[in-house]
């Protein structure tokens, strides 16, 4: 969990981060939406997307405190 993830077939979900596992499956806060997508459907986040879902969760806990 906590790792920086993007899909592998489209950037339509945007970076995200894993917030939960099951087996195969990875639950991912994307900077859109929360989904659970196949593991063999994400990759490793680029630096400037690791970068782009860490101040997305920056301002959001500004915003709205608690743990994004």
């Amino acid at each position: 969990m906590g790792a920086y993830v993007a899909h592998t077939g489209t950037d339509v979900y945007g970076p995200g981060k894993v917030i939960g596992t099951d087996g195969d499956w990875r639950r991912v806060r994307f900077v859109y939406f929360v989904a659970t997508v196949a593991v063999r459907d994400l990759r490793t986040a680029s630096p400037r997307e690791e970068g782009e879902v860490r101040a997305w969760l920056r301002e959001k806990a500004a915003r709205h405190g608690g743990n994004w």
